[in-house]
């Protein structure tokens, strides 16, 4: 686990802004200003500089900021906890392909007020102070030269992903535990691996486990420091060590210690094992649909 000195300051600088967000949550006694995203988002941008969350600096503000507007009102509207889940993936799938992004962290901003039941300005204010302090270090840094713009979403990728979240909703909602119908940081995942040309299951395995066992770090240190700011301090450097023992980089797994913070207590019981269920639920069907669509290429390149 080695580090350059360049991305031992990545680090430190990440982990800094990030503890200034439960910081100031602790302060001002408000757990909607806790956004577990913005530790995946740090990590993905400012340490490991993933070139499709980078590659336009605007769209860093534009997409979160947008995704977590249209859950914040979503959550407002009297709909049952699975319709807004599945109502807003549909939402927040057509902002990012009206804006040519493949921010996978937007769903998990746009899902994070109906899992919070966030009803204040403050949520709204958070998203907006952060995910521009994010865009600004990239801007200083230059990290987006010379990577070209992305392409829009694909429409099968978007219906894969629009499907998945619906039966999973349905599965969940039928099994009497409709809360586990968004876990953020297994959709972005999913998201992203759908994203992707090829996906074996030695990695499908190597994620199930990081998310599981980032999920699990969360909850554990929670139960003995029922601080925000300790449990912050201890947990993401263990996730860190988890996924360098996994030799991953997988910047979703750091939003889990944070999501532990703020969930309701029937979800935060139940997270390892939502985390477990759902990202096999997800991460085999994107498995599944690479080895038929490879297996579809094989036999038409030999006819």
């Amino acid at each position: 686990m080695h580090l350059e000195k360049t991305e031992l300051r990545d680090y430190l600088v990440g982990f800094a802004l990030v503890l200034s967000m439960v910081g100031i949550a602790t302060w001002l006694h408000d757990y909607e200003i806790i956004l577990p995203e913005i530790g995946a988002l740090t990590a993905g941008m400012w340490i490991y500089h993933k070139r499709d969350w980078i590659r336009q600096p605007i769209k860093i503000f534009l997409a979160p900021s947008g995704t977590a507007v249209i859950g914040f009102i979503i959550n407002l509207l009297p709909l049952n906890y699975p319709t807004k889940v599945v109502t807003t993936l549909l939402l927040i799938l057509v902002l990012l392909r009206s804006l040519r992004s493949t921010l996978a962290p937007s769903f998990a901003t746009g899902l994070l007020p109906i899992i919070v039941n966030a009803t204040h300005w403050s949520f709204i204010i958070a998203i907006f102070g952060f995910t521009l302090i994010l865009m600004a270090g990239v801007l200083f840094r230059g990290l987006y030269h010379g990577i070209p713009a992305g392409e829009p979403l694909s429409i099968r990728h978007m219906s894969i992903f629009l499907v998945a979240g619906i039966v999973w909703a349905g599965l969940v909602w039928l099994s009497g535990n409709p809360q586990m119908a968004a876990i953020p940081p297994v959709l972005v995942v999913f998201f992203e691996a759908l994203q992707q040309p090829t996906y074996h299951g030695k990695m499908a395995l190597k994620q199930i486990t990081a998310l599981t066992g980032a999920a699990t770090l969360g909850v554990l240190i929670h139960l003995v420091f029922a601080s925000w700011l300790l449990t912050t301090l201890i947990s993401l450097p263990l996730v860190f060590i988890l996924l360098a023992l996994l030799n991953l980089k997988l910047p979703a797994a750091y939003a889990f210690p944070l999501l532990a913070l703020v969930l309701p207590t029937n979800m935060f019981n139940h997270l390892p094992l939502a985390a477990l269920l759902a990202s096999s639920f997800f991460l085999g069907i994107v498995f599944t649909y690479k080895q038929v669509i490879n297996r579809v290429r094989v036999a038409t390149e030999n006819d």
